[in-house]
């Protein structure tokens, strides 16, 4: 199977071109976050203040460390559940403008509404891939 290379910043366009089931390599700044990142992303925009980080066209992982090992500045990250983020997702979308979500397990309707209005992708991926 052909793998599709994706760069982030990750325009509409690209985004438009994959369909479920691609193989993808991504390269580019990826952004780790949580459900308590997400709220204070969203909190932000709420009382109208800068953002931290320009989001648009972004990639953000729901993903959290491990412990680290001794003489490790970090352990393996792996994938968050995403249904932790919908709440938060929409308007991170159309505000803020990201433009791709990978994470553990399904989204809500409300959330794949606002990716299909916002040319978002979410990557689906497998619990336990940061310790491989």
């Amino acid at each position: 199977m052909e793998i599709v290379n994706i760069e982030v910043p990750f325009s509409a366009e690209s985004a438009k071109k994959l369909s479920a089931g691609m193989r993808v390599a991504i390269s580019g700044i990826i952004y780790t976050a949580r459900d308590a990142a997400h709220k204070r992303l969203c909190d932000l925009i709420a009382e109208g203040k800068p953002l931290p980080v320009d989001l648009k066209d972004a990639f953000i992982y729901f993903a959290g460390p491990a412990p680290a090992k001794p003489g490790m500045p970090i352990g393996s990250v792996g994938p968050t559940t995403s249904y932790r983020m919908d709440d938060y997702s929409p308007i991170l979308m159309r505000q803020a403008g990201i433009r791709a979500m990978m994470g553990k397990g399904n989204r809500s309707e409300k959330v794949v509404d606002a990716m299909k209005e916002c040319s978002c992708i979410y990557f689906a991926v497998t619990g336990g891939l940061g310790a491989l």
